[in-house]
């Protein structure tokens, strides 16, 4: 029987890159291109490393990198500390690259929403569609 008080949902975006993996994995790894499309940071491709991304909005998300494969995986987590519980997010993002005939595809899965959290997790469906639009247009941009 599930434990409906423990059980969280994922956000999955999925997308083909027309760029091979080590193109991807610059973007996804360099902090003055990953502020292009994704936020503000100080991020260090190392496991261990503590780093934040600052939005636009003002808010600042909690990370720490928790995988590094180069090319094949990153993860890290993702947390957004909020007085308000609807809002307070404690999740993990793994991009996992496979590269393909054509590039490379990309699959990022958000893990750790609880069942109530409907507006984040809707707002993050959103808004990884939106980061992987401005990421197609960086990638598109560095050639």
């Amino acid at each position: 029987m599930n434990n409906t008080a423990t059980e969280t949902r994922s956000v999955v975006v999925e997308r083909e890159i027309p760029h091979p993996p080590e193109k991807l994995w610059r973007a996804l790894t360099q902090p003055h291109l990953i502020e292009e499309w994704l936020m503000k940071n100080d991020f260090k491709p190392q496991v261990g490393h503590r780093f934040n991304l600052r939005g636009e909005w003002g808010g600042v998300l909690d990370c720490e990198v928790l995988t590094i494969e180069p090319q094949k995986t990153l993860s890290y987590t993702w947390n957004f500390a909020h007085e308000d519980a609807a809002f307070d997010l404690r999740s993990v993002v793994t991009f996992t690259l496979t590269p393909t005939g054509r590039g490379t595809h990309l699959r990022m899965e958000q893990v750790g929403f609880r069942p109530d959290q409907k507006q984040a997790f809707g707002g993050a469906h959103a808004g990884w569609k939106q980061f992987f639009d401005k990421l197609d247009q960086v990638l598109a941009q560095a050639e």
